[in-house]
């Protein structure tokens, strides 16, 4: 396969190992963002391979990496209500709960959705105004304002069907 076998190559992980210990002449800190990035180079032991001189600090994790468990599973159990629509941004589908992910309950038949912006939670509320459309607003700076200009815009169209599940306070309230 292309890219994933790439990716396996142990000549090219060599090369790649060399050159970086070639170029580390210094002290260097390097931040890995993603949680998955932090696992997979402790899985793997790379840390062990770096140059002494080089720093990996594990930093903040993305909005999918911190989102916790609780989230996921109040999310999963959502989505399997027979009169609701899930939104969710795609990365959000294969992260674990302590029982399911939403990937999981979607094959069973639940209506769980992916969508790139809050925006288009809009669209659907309309399209669907006899079913409750609950968009999965999770997110940190990157996210806010769509998530913001979104609960303005149903507001402004009196969309009475739309929710927001929102990680940091819960919140399950209609957009108006």
């Amino acid at each position: 396969m292309k890219y994933l076998d790439e990716f396996r190559d142990p000549q090219r992980a060599r090369a790649l190992l060399a050159r970086i210990h070639q170029t580390v002449t210094r002290p260097w800190t390097v931040m890995e963002v993603c949680g998955s990035q932090t696992h997979n180079l402790l899985r793997y032991g790379i840390p062990e391979l770096l140059p002494k001189g080089l720093e990996l600090v594990h930093g903040p994790g993305c909005p999918v990496c911190v989102t916790p468990v609780e989230t996921v599973d109040q999310a999963v159990a959502l989505a399997e209500q027979p009169d609701v629509i899930l939104l969710s941004y795609g990365d959000m589908l294969r992260v674990p709960g302590s029982r399911d992910d939403l990937l999981s309950v979607k094959a069973r038949g639940a209506d769980v959705r992916m969508v790139y912006s809050p925006l288009e939670a809009l669209k659907v509320a309309r399209e669907n105004p006899d079913r409750r459309v609950v968009f999965l607003a999770i997110g940190f700076e990157t996210t806010a304002p769509a998530n913001a200009a979104a609960v303005l815009q149903a507001q402004q169209q009196g969309l009475e069907n739309l929710f927001s599940w929102c990680r940091r306070c819960g919140c399950r309230r209609p957009w108006r």
